[in-house]
């Protein structure tokens, strides 16, 4: 089978994207009524103000990540996605590695991600990753993937191996794993929290009145439900989420008690971008000074560590996520339990299907 090309992916990701402005555009009407000059200029290509600028670190450092992740025929989500923090991360010695492809069978909105028809799945990969951490000799990594809803098991089989092969090139290493919903399915879930990684992250994205827009193949209650079931299983929960896409105070803020509520202890918050014309529009560039605010509030709520800035993104900073190294291989435990002492009842269990 093979990889659809740049010019295809184009196609159909503009044919989504249409969909996507049309639906978008309805429901920014619901909001509060603005002024006409605001309203004028709301869909228009906004410049970047001062703050959003980044400088490329191009060091030795930078080089040898990107000539690694090239040898080993790796893919990053630092590049598929467009993040701007590539230089500061990679200057640094790390990376976030995407497993499963580079290519998506999902069309969010947001993300930079070719869409499409993935490849077969390369059963070498867990290993070519974690000879890639042993070469860059880091102490913490990130791992995330692509969505592989062509799969039954979502590629959860192929998480799991990547986390053992990582384990064993690299015992030393802690690991967040940034996984998909797996649309939910307790199999595949059970698969991330056997191997017990020390940090477990599903992204939210932005409040649930967006959902329908910015993550169309996704359910907003769903994703809180698989938070849930991570964290009833005794592994340390991580989300994050996207401002600038017309969200409001209020909406924000109710998206952070469900959060709690779904036992998520790490939190991370940053601008939205976008990453081509063709991708849903920035309704407002959020200044520093109310990412402060949003931190404030996720603290007064809970959450033990929040990354809350223009530029933060899922994995920035990531190793001051980790949780003390004693309750590393706690979800072991946990595995033993009878299912319902697990914490799969409750309110959000019936999201889960």
């Amino acid at each position: 089978m093979q990889e659809p090309t740049l010019t295809q992916t184009r196609e159909r990701h503009k044919h989504v994207l249409n969909e996507f402005q049309r639906r978008y555009a309805q429901i920014m009407q619901q909001q509060t009524q603005t002024s006409e000059s605001d309203r004028s200029t709301r869909h228009t290509v906004r410049k970047k103000p001062p703050w959003l600028k980044t400088r490329l670190t191009a060091n030795a450092a930078f080089q040898r990540v990107s000539q690694t992740i090239h040898t080993l025929q790796l893919h990053t989500v630092c590049q598929s996605a467009h993040c701007p923090n590539i230089g500061e991360c990679w200057g640094a010695g790390t990376a976030t590695i995407m497993i499963l492809g580079n290519v998506c069978t999902r069309s969010c909105g947001f993300c930079a991600v070719l869409t499409g028809r993935p490849l077969q799945i390369d059963w070498d990969e867990p290993w070519r990753v974690a000879l890639a951490l042993r070469r860059w000799q880091i102490r913490h990594c990130v791992i995330t993937s692509v969505d592989r809803d062509d799969l039954k098991d979502g590629g959860s089989r192929l998480w799991a191996a990547t986390v053992r092969a990582i384990r064993a090139l690299n015992p030393d290493m802690t690991l967040e794993v940034l996984v998909p919903d797996f649309k939910g399915d307790i199999q595949a879930l059970e698969e991330i929290v056997a191997v017990a990684p020390e940090v477990v992250s599903h992204n939210m994205e932005t409040v649930e009145r967006l959902h329908p827009v910015v993550r169309p193949q996704a359910r907003y209650r769903r994703s809180l439900a698989v938070l849930r079931y991570f964290a009833d299983r005794g592994l340390r929960v991580k989300s994050g989420f996207m401002v600038g896409l017309g969200e409001r105070k209020e909406e924000v803020l109710q998206l952070m008690d469900d959060l709690r509520a779904a036992g998520c202890q790490v939190l991370t918050i940053g601008q939205y971008l976008q990453p081509t014309p063709h991708h849903l529009p920035v309704v407002e560039y959020v200044p520093p000074e109310r990412f402060e605010e949003y931190k404030e509030e996720a603290l007064k709520r809970g959450f033990d560590q929040v990354e809350s800035a223009p530029l933060v993104r899922s994995s920035y900073h990531a190793e001051r996520h980790v949780r003390p190294p004693a309750n590393r291989y706690l979800p072991k435990f946990f595995s033993t339990l009878p299912f319902w002492k697990r914490g799969a009842g409750g309110p959000f269990s019936t999201a889960l299907q």
